[in-house]
């Protein structure tokens, strides 16, 4: 056997070596991007909670209400109205879908139930979440990803001004805030559009329904679903911050950003929502 032979056979060994730890090579690399993300938001949130305890504890630590306030309007107020109008659409939908089954059991009225149950403990919060992830979420990481392109984060910090307590901390807050309010407003409209729609085409007494939801949907419920939400707007505010500050490669990792955002906050408020659930039946409380 040549030597150019036994070489040729040693490069087809060695990729197929290549090809069949490829998949390995993946997983590891993947896996090993996730848990930096993970404990870079992580990092982030105790840096974020560090400067919100300081600011609680000592006067001489302020985060700057007007800051805040903005936020709240940017994140929240604007939207408010996109919100409603998805959970007006789901609370339809959700009617429309369990009258005809329920109806061959002669339960119709049972409509009420079954909506009042399921928007209190996850639909409210959840619609209320993957819209402020699109709106928001999306909106926060290009803003500051495009401050660390332009090397404004630069200037802050040349400036001394930690960009944690100054770009961070308003958003974070703001999202936690507009997150709580938008679920209970997710609530109340996805309820009443299911009230609305048994009263008017489902033929369900406005009483009946009322009785029904109340009877069904206990406070427990109401309380479950609003910690769920609270914690969804911590981990939209965290991740789409923290997309923003790691953007590298200009107007390209801006794009980059947002996309991973959206996603990265979509994955996670299953988990979490998944993890809430868990928990709530361990407890009895689902």
């Amino acid at each position: 056997m040549s030597e150019q032979t036994r070489q040729h056979q040693r490069s087809a060994m060695h990729l197929a070596a290549r090809a069949a730890l490829f998949p390995l090579e993946l997983i590891g690399s993947k896996s090993l991007n996730a848990l930096e993300q993970v404990g870079g938001g992580a990092w982030l949130l105790m840096d974020t909670s560090g400067w919100i305890l300081r600011a609680v504890f000592s006067r001489r630590v302020r985060l700057g209400v007007p800051g805040i306030v903005a936020q709240l309007v940017r994140v929240g107020v604007r939207s408010v109205f996109i919100v409603s109008l998805v959970s007006f659409c789901v609370g339809l939908i959700l009617a429309f879908q369990l009258a005809p089954p329920l109806e061959e059991f002669g339960q119709k009225e049972a409509v009420a139930n079954i909506v009042g149950v399921a928007i209190l403990r996850e639909l409210g919060p959840l619609i209320g979440a993957i819209v402020l992830t699109g709106f928001a979420g999306a909106s926060i990481a290009a803003e500051i990803g495009t401050m660390v392109v332009s090397e404004e984060i630069e200037a802050l910090e040349s400036l001394a001004l930690d960009p944690i307590r100054f770009l961070v901390v308003p958003r974070v807050i703001a999202s936690v805030i507009s997150m709580t309010v938008l679920a209970v407003m997710a609530d109340v409209v996805a309820v009443g559009a299911a009230l609305l729609i048994s009263v008017t085409v489902l033929d369900i007494p406005y009483t009946t329904f009322m009785t029904k939801v109340l009877e069904q949907a206990k406070l427990v419920d109401f309380g479950t679903g609003i910690a769920k939400s609270t914690v969804f707007g911590l981990l939209i505010g965290v991740i789409a911050c923290a997309n923003g500050l790691g953007v590298e490669g200009g107007a390209a990792g801006v794009g980059k950003a947002t996309t991973f955002t959206v996603v990265q906050s979509v994955v996670a408020i299953v988990m979490a929502d998944l993890a809430f659930t868990a928990v709530f039946f361990a407890m009895k409380l689902v």
